[in-house]
C-alpha cells in the first residue's frame, strides 16, 4: 500500500509563534482571551489551520 505524502498540515503552537514571531505563551494568552487566530484541539494540543492564520495576520495588518 502507497500512502501519498500529507503535503498541507497542520500548524502546532510552535509553528505559529515563529510564523507570527511571539511567543507561545502570548498565543496561550490570547485564546484565554479569545484573540489570536482560531485554533481547534486534537487531543490535548492545539492544531491551527496555516490559511486562517495567515487570514488572521491579514485582518489584523488591514
Amino acid at each position: 500500500m502507497t500512502r501519498t505524502p500529507v503535503v498541507d498540515h497542520l500548524w502546532s503552537v510552535e509553528d505559529v509563534s515563529a510564523f507570527l514571531g511571539v511567543p507561545v505563551e502570548t498565543l496561550y494568552q490570547w485564546r484565554k482571551r479569545k484573540y489570536g487566530p482560531p485554533a481547534g484541539r486534537v487531543g490535548r494540543h492545539l492544531r491551527y489551520d496555516p490559511a486562517d492564520v495567515r487570514a488572521w495576520f491579514k485582518r489584523q495588518a488591514a
